[in-house]
C-alpha cells in the first residue's frame, strides 16, 4: 500500500469523525420542523413585543365612524343586542334604498317602497307627488349612481332597542320636469347634477323583522 493511499485513508476517516460529531451535536432536519430556539433571559420580553392583542377596534365599526366615539359606542351596542348585525352591510343595504326610495319618488309611484318607510315620511312623499300631479308637471328622472356614503350619527335605545342610523349621501342624476304638453319648465336633460340627502333609518333591533325604514330626511 503506497504512501498516497495510506493519506487518503486517514483524512477519510477524520471526515467520517467530524460528521458523526456533527450529527450528535445539532442532530438532523426534516426541512418541515420549526427551528429549536434555546430560550434566554430575553425571550419572555420578545414573545411579549409581538404578541396578539385579542379585543382591538372592530373594523365594521371604525370603517365607518371614528374609535372610541359616541357613534362607535351607539353602533357596538347595536351589535350586543342583535349580533348578527353588520354595520358594512347596513350601509349597502341603505345605498340600494336610497336610490330605489329616491327614484320613486321622483318617477311618482311610491306603491313599491311604501313598507319600507315611515308612516310621516310616506305622507309627506306622497304629498309631493300629489303637488307636482296637481300642476299636471311630470319628472324625468335618470339616476347616475351614489358618490358618497358618511355615517353621520348613531344612536340605539336600550330599552326598546330602537336603533338609528343617519347616512349623508351624495348622488349623481340628470332630472328635468315638463308639463303637460311636455315642455320642459325645469331642468336640463343633458346635465349631470349633484344632488345630497341627509336620511335616517330606524328598526327595532333583535327582531324578526330586519328591514330598516325612513324616518326622517334633510339635507
Amino acid at each position: 500500500m503506497t504512501d498516497a493511499v495510506i493519506q487518503l485513508l486517514v483524512l477519510a476517516g477524520i471526515a467520517l469523525f467530524l460528521v458523526l460529531k456533527l450529527k450528535n451535536v445539532l442532530g438532523t432536519r426534516t426541512g418541515f420542523e420549526k427551528p429549536r430556539i434555546t430560550p434566554t433571559s430575553d425571550s419572555t420580553d420578545v414573545r411579549r413585543d409581538f404578541e396578539v392583542i385579542e379585543g382591538g377596534p372592530d373594523r365594521d365599526i371604525t370603517d365607518f365612524v371614528e374609535d372610541g366615539s359616541d357613534n362607535a359606542k351607539e353602533l357596538a351596542a347595536m351589535k350586543g343586542a342583535e349580533p348578527g348585525f353588520s354595520v358594512s352591510e347596513f350601509v349597502g343595504g341603505a345605498r340600494q334604498a336610497y336610490e330605489m326610495i329616491l327614484m320613486a319618488f321622483e318617477n311618482g309611484d311610491l306603491s313599491e317602497v311604501q313598507p319600507f318607510l315611515s308612516e310621516d315620511v310616506y305622507e309627506a312623499f306622497l304629498s309631493g307627488v300629489s303637488d307636482r300631479e296637481d300642476k299636471g308637471l311630470k319628472v324625468h328622472a335618470s339616476f347616475i349612481g351614489v358618490r358618497e356614503t358618511t355615517l353621520r350619527k348613531a344612536r340605539f335605545d336600550a330599552a326598546d332597542k330602537t336603533a338609528e342610523i343617519t347616512i349623508r349621501f351624495v348622488c349623481e342624476l340628470t332630472s328635468v320636469v315638463k308639463d303637460s304638453e311636455g315642455t320642459v319648465v325645469e331642468g336640463n336633460p343633458n346635465e349631470i347634477k349633484k344632488q345630497r340627502d341627509v336620511w335616517t333609518f330606524a328598526r327595532k333591533m333583535g327582531t324578526g323583522d330586519p328591514n330598516w325604514k325612513l324616518v326622517a330626511t334633510g339635507d
